[in-house]
């Protein structure tokens, strides 16, 4: 299941957890909407409130001095944070699987890979009512903050992977040892498909 299935099966009631801003409200990160001025003048990421294509789509790091009125509409900045990217997903509340993200050189949709690993971080209290109430939500941290969350589990560790290397378009389709290629096409950042190993 992908995000804009989940936009139209699911109780609008928790449909919520999709708008960034809020959640990053509801997290106390510093954080606001283009038209409110930020604290004190700094780099921050700016992205749109909701973005139903996800894959980091309109994703930007800008210095701003105060005000924010240049910025697009329907965007927000928050604070920045630095470590590994995590997505985690939860059956239930539970974490039951951990992938770390590797960015290629400042990029926001062009992944170098994705490996599974043993890091969880529990849910935030006020999301609990939610995952109970569904059975999966997908969440991306950094660095240990909650960066946004989604109502479906990852798709790309479905089929029991244990890793996943990006291909994209132009890149030789050959596998390296131990892996297998799949077409997993994504034509909004030109992936073709993917290495992955069981």
């Amino acid at each position: 299941m992908y995000d804009h299935d989940v936009w139209a099966l699911h109780n609008s009631e928790d449909l919520w957890v999709y708008d960034k801003l809020l959640l990053s409200r509801a997290l106390q990160y510093s954080c606001g909407p283009v038209g409110m001025d930020v604290p004190r003048p700094g780099y921050y990421i700016v992205r749109p409130v909701l973005n139903i294509l996800g894959l980091g789509l309109g994703t930007s790091v800008e210095y701003i001095e105060d005000s924010t009125d240049h910025l697009p509409p329907g965007y927000f900045w928050c604070e920045r944070f630095f470590g590994d990217h995590y997505s985690i997903d939860y059956y239930k509340g539970t974490p039951t699987l951990s992938v770390r993200g590797v960015l290629q050189n400042n990029s926001f949709q062009r992944w170098e890979r994705w490996t599974l690993d043993d890091v969880y971080y529990p849910l935030p209290a006020f999301l609990l009512d939610i995952a109970q109430r569904h059975d999966w939500m997908c969440c991306e941290w950094i660095g240990g903050n909650l960066i946004e969350a989604h109502l479906r589990r990852n798709p790309d560790f479905a089929e029991g992977y244990t890793e996943y290397i990006p291909v994209w378009q132009g890149e030789d389709c050959t596998p390296p040892t131990g892996y297998r290629y799949i077409q997993d096409p994504e034509p909004l950042i030109l992936r073709i498909g993917a290495f992955v190993k069981i």
